[in-house]
């Protein structure tokens, strides 16, 4: 595994290739607001820090454990100095599949995790032994019942203490489209608000409201996720960045790293499938 920052390491679970791990240790490095395609979730070791999800500020520390659904803008960052944390990143559509086998979940395109955050120390105990399986070669077996376990108990316990899924108003859906359809292209603020029939003014109000940032905030971030997918396939970097519509090279590496703590090149290295 390459390491580029010292503070922070990236791999691919050595027995769980649907599994992306991430470890800081006494790391300062900050991150805007951005969302991520997988379910996500983690343990702090130590320090603490302020936490924004499903727009919700919180403020963390050692000890608790953070759940971050896909597609929600969410940022956490130090309160003060440093801090270490151990995150775990699984893909959506497993997660999927395993959702429908857990007994007593509703029947919808997916479960949301049940709160933003929690403090049970066993979490956190059951959460070490977690990460340890995933970081063996051979390890399948255990890894995978341990996440299952892991996720029936702490992930999804609490169904009625999950946030609310409000669904977009169809004015707003119209224009996520445009933004998804055409991710690469240089689209204007007034594009956007003809295509949902809205000034543009209720355009960015409703949008931040329903998708947790401004339209265009959104559309930068979902290059860069789509980008992560590109990286891992082996794409050469210069060749994402041009493909998604960013200007340059550099432009692409600033809001890579603003959202990931980390370059493209590192990110790439560390996780590309095989």
């Amino acid at each position: 595994m390459i390491e580029a920052d010292p503070h922070l390491s990236l791999q691919r679970s050595a027995a769980l290739p649907w599994v992306d791990m991430r470890r800081a240790n006494r790391s300062s490095a900050c991150y805007q607001t951005h969302s991520h395609d997988e379910f996500s979730f983690g343990v702090i070791d130590s320090g603490h820090a302020r936490y924004l999800n499903h727009g919700r500020q919180h403020h963390i520390g050692p000890g608790m454990t953070v759940w971050i659904d896909p597609g929600v803008a969410h940022a956490c960052n130090p309160a003060l100095g440093a801090w270490s944390y151990r995150m775990l990143f699984v893909e959506a559509g497993w997660m999927g599949r395993l959702q429908e086998e857990l007994p007593g979940l509703p029947h919808q395109d997916y479960t949301p995790f049940a709160a933003p955050h929690g403090d049970d120390p066993r979490a956190w105990a059951q959460f070490n032994a977690l990460y340890a399986s995933l970081s063996e070669p051979g390890a399948a077996l255990a890894a995978e019942s341990q996440l299952i376990a892991y996720l029936a108990a702490h992930g999804f316990a609490r169904l009625d203490a999950a946030p609310p899924m409000r669904p977009a108003d169809p004015a707003l859906r119209q224009a996520h489209a445009r933004i998804m359809d055409q991710l690469a292209e240089p689209l204007s603020l007034g594009e956007l608000a003809a295509v949902a029939g809205l000034s543009r003014y209720q355009l960015i109000r409703g949008f931040k409201h329903a998708y947790g940032q401004t339209p265009h905030a959104y559309q930068l971030d979902q290059r860069i996720n789509r980008a992560k997918r590109l990286l891992k396939r082996g794409e050469r970097i210069a060749d994402v960045a041009l493909q998604l519509g960013f200007a340059d090279q550099s432009h692409f590496q600033r809001h890579f790293k603003q959202r990931l703590a980390t370059t493209p090149w590192h990110y790439q290295q560390c996780l590309r499938r095989a």
